[in-house]
């Protein structure tokens, strides 16, 4: 069968669905700009242009970034993107989140999430990623993730600046009395050169607004940029630094109440009984309020303050239901391991013919693996939090959350009320990593919120409460066999993977009629679409069936398939005798932009210079979210153990729009990768997580951060994203460097099971 063939029939369901819905609601309505959310709220002697500019007569200049900020400089760089085309600098202009609306939908999210490589410019990819951005448009979810912010915003939020530059012009013409062509911004002023006269935006702002926007709004080129493509100010650098209250956790309203949740230990498990007289004799108690709800059973304390709530919850006496899943590790590993061997999967990559390629092979040419990665929790600094008031009929929810157009959705429905009567307002956010898509915490705030008699609930989970109740990122096998040439290239390739579904048990959360039916990418994503020539090329997927929450976690399958996938690439370039970054290059040779950042980054670490004892280093390559991104990690044997001593990344992004944040995004997604693979494991025992703090569940730590040295390439032919792509590969280049110098291929993860670290 064609690739067009293999790629039809495992994308069948999303086409369809995309073409369907974009004929269904048809091209006008689809060309049909939302609303500006802006219009509602304006200040006396303010104006907005789009739904990213707001201009008032005080000259106060306000861009909107809708996406969050949780750390990776999002809100610099989208306004930045503004500002370049406004003729504004940063530090001259407000920053704010505004409303959640259909107008800020990330529709490339939703297209990045079809099973196409990044570098397929088929026909086929590209009809269906175009189907898929009508689909996301009337989807219109307003998201944070899958390293799409810039991606997403490039265009549009330039256009925005770009318009109201134009409208501002138009109006100090007709003001002046000369031709708009005539005339040049420059420092928030139009400036006439002819006569030297000039306006200031807050002089035009009201009558420009009033105007007819261009459609034709011309973009600076690269050539002319000042702001993009260079490293700038942090615009909430000051705010953090100084204790500004910009986190949920800061959130401090009149006559707020205080309170905590405390839900089945055993996910998914009833609430058999529950005894609350002690505890409501504790000083500060308002009110204790059993919590059923579709995320699950347990119990709400609603006090005068915080510590109240803590205390309060620990006092509470419950009896909890046996959990829907396998009650320890042993169960779990057994169901994943079930699902691999009575599963075929669906192959998101099937070149050439792999079962007859392998049918025939000698032997002492097969490499076979198997690996497994364990579930794993977010463990954001900034433990989960929401505020809610519900009073009149109206909802209002303060959160640090990535997806607010959904929060509102789930938590209307929770409250029985229309969309149009809830308000979210999204705060800065202690650490997301995919944790705050979700909305659970929000639900809780709102349901103890309508316990409360129309006070302010601002509801803080334990750290313990907060780990224990992840959707974490799952557990995953992989079963890889090879079949090497006598070149000591491999012929054939056949991989299979299994993992709970992410999509599966995310959709019901959001949208509780519908299921994920097909294929889910996620399950591979970081293994199939990656740009290895190899004539017989097999990549399946498994959704194992396991009821435990799984959710959307930093790099998403990318996590635990680079992993898989660079950690398989070296055991064939060991059994070949082929060095590992040698291998890439015969294997890569159709892919310049790989190449170029697999030299660049051996050329940084001088790959092949002899190492001083006890030193080693692995390698490990990853495309994803769009980026190519290469990684050396060298460690060193010491008394105290193995410790990390240097870690090389070149990450080609395509446009670097901001050199400093993706510098700093690459040693962040690079840390929390080497976190995971040194040490990081959730696991079960009486169908409960076992692990409950940093104690039990630890991030590398100061003492254990290697140097970096990254570059930054942008040779690729689209832009790629930032916040996610220093993860795949680091956890593979750690593991690869172990086996370099231990001789141990650590084959489950963390590291730790077999190797200790300094």
């Amino acid at each position: 069968m064609s690739r067009a063939g293999r790629i039809a029939r495992r994308t069948f369901l999303v086409g369809a669905a995309a073409v369907a819905g974009g004929l269904a609601v048809g091209y006008y309505f689809y060309r049909k700009p939302f609303p500006n959310p802006l219009e509602d709220g304006l200040a006396e002697g303010e104006a907005t242009f789009n739904p990213y500019v707001k201009i008032g007569s005080d000259d106060r200049v306000t861009v909107i970034v809708p996406r969050a900020e949780m750390g990776q400089g999002v809100a610099t760089t989208l306004a930045a993107l503004v500002a370049e085309e406004l003729d504004v600098e940063l530090d001259a202009i407000v920053v704010e989140h505004g409303p959640p609306a259909s107008a800020y939908a990330n529709v490339t999210m939703i297209k990045d999430g079809l099973p196409f490589p990044v570098f397929d410019e088929s026909t086929l990819a590209n009809l269906a990623r175009d189907g898929v951005g009508v689909v996301g448009k009337f989807l219109a979810i307003q998201g944070t993730g899958g390293s799409t912010s810039t991606t997403d915003a490039f265009e549009r939020m330039r256009q925005a600046g770009a318009t109201a530059r134009e409208m501002l012009k138009s109006a100090a013409a007709e003001k002046l009395g000369v031709a708009a062509g005539t005339l040049r911004t420059e420092a928030g002023r139009v400036v006439d050169p002819a006569s030297e006269r000039s306006l200031s935006y807050g002089e035009l702002a009201l009558d420009a607004s009033a105007l007819r926007p261009p459609s034709d709004a011309a973009l600076r080129p690269r050539s002319d940029w000042r702001l993009l493509g260079r490293s700038q100010p942090r615009t909430d650098m000051h705010a953090k630094v100084t204790g500004a209250p910009i986190f949920g956790v800061d959130v401090s309203l009149p006559d707020m109440l205080f309170a905590t949740v405390r839900m089945s230990p055993r996910r998914g498990a009833r609430m058999v009984s529950i005894d609350a007289a002690e505890a409501e004799k504790l000083p500060g108690v308002v009110k204790i309020v059993p919590l059923r709800t579709y995320l699950g059973e347990g119990y709400g304390v609603i006090a005068k303050s915080t510590w109240h709530a803590f205390r309060a919850a620990d006092a509470v006496e419950a009896e909890w239901g046996e959990a829907p899943f396998p009650p320890d590790d042993a169960g779990i590993w057994s169901e994943l391991q079930r699902a691999m061997e009575t599963d075929a999967g669906t192959a998101l990559r099937n070149d050439g013919d792999v079962d007859t390629a392998l049918a025939d092979a000698p032997r002492e040419r097969v490499v076979e693996a198997e690996y497994r990665v364990p579930f794993l929790a977010h463990a954001t600094m900034e433990p989960m939090n929401a505020t809610a008031r519900f009073a009149d009929g109206v909802l209002d929810i303060w959160a640090p959350n990535q997806a607010p157009t959904l929060l509102r959705t789930v938590c209307a429905r929770e409250a029985g009320i229309e969309e149009a009567a809830c308000n979210v307002h999204v705060t800065y956010l202690g650490g997301g990593f995919g944790r705050r898509l979700e909305a659970d915490y929000a639900v809780f705030a709102t349901r103890l919120a309508m316990e409360a008699g129309g006070a302010p609930v601002k509801v803080i989970w334990t750290r313990e409460e907060d780990i224990t109740h992840d959707m974490y990122r799952p557990a995953a096998i992989g079963r890889f066999t090879a079949r090497l040439g006598e070149n000591g290239l491999p012929e054939a390739l056949d991989m299979k993977i299994a993992a709970p579904s992410i999509m599966a048990s995310v959709m019901p959360r959001f949208y509780p009629a519908l299921s994920a039916l097909g294929p889910d990418a996620t399950v591979v994503d970081g293994s199939y679409n990656q740009p290895y020539r190899i004539p017989n090329y097999r990549v399946a997927a498994v959704k194992a069936p396991l009821p435990l929450p799984v959710g959307f976690w930093r790099s998403v399958g990318n996590s635990y398939n680079g992993y898989f996938h660079e950690c398989f690439m070296d055991e064939i370039a060991h059994s070949s005798a082929t060095d590992p970054i040698e291998l890439r290059r015969r294997l890569m040779t159709d892919f310049p932009t790989a190449l170029g950042a697999i030299e660049k980054v051996a050329d940084m670490a001088r790959w092949g210079d002899p190492l001083p004892d006890r030193r080693a280093r692995g390698f490990a390559f990853t495309l994803s979210f769009g980026s190519w991104v290469a990684e050396i990690v060298e460690i060193a044997d010491t008394p105290e153990g193995i410790r990390i001593e240097k870690v090389w990344i070149a990450a080609d992004v395509g446009t670097a729009l901001d050199p400093s944040i993706v510098e700093a995004q690459l040693f962040s997604g690079a840390i929390y990768g080497l976190s995971a693979a040194m040490n990081q494991e959730i696991t079960f025992a009486d169908g409960m997580v076992e692990q409950s703090n940093f104690h039990d569940f630890d991030a590398m730590r100061i003492h254990q951060c290697p140097q970096f040295e990254v570059a930054i390439l942008e040779n690729a032919g689209r832009m790629g994203g930032a916040g996610e792509i220093g993860t795949p590969p680091a956890v593979a280049a750690l593991a690869n460097a172990v086996f370099a110098l231990t001789g141990k291929r650590v084959r489950q993860l963390p590291l730790s099971r077999e190797v200790a670290f300094a």
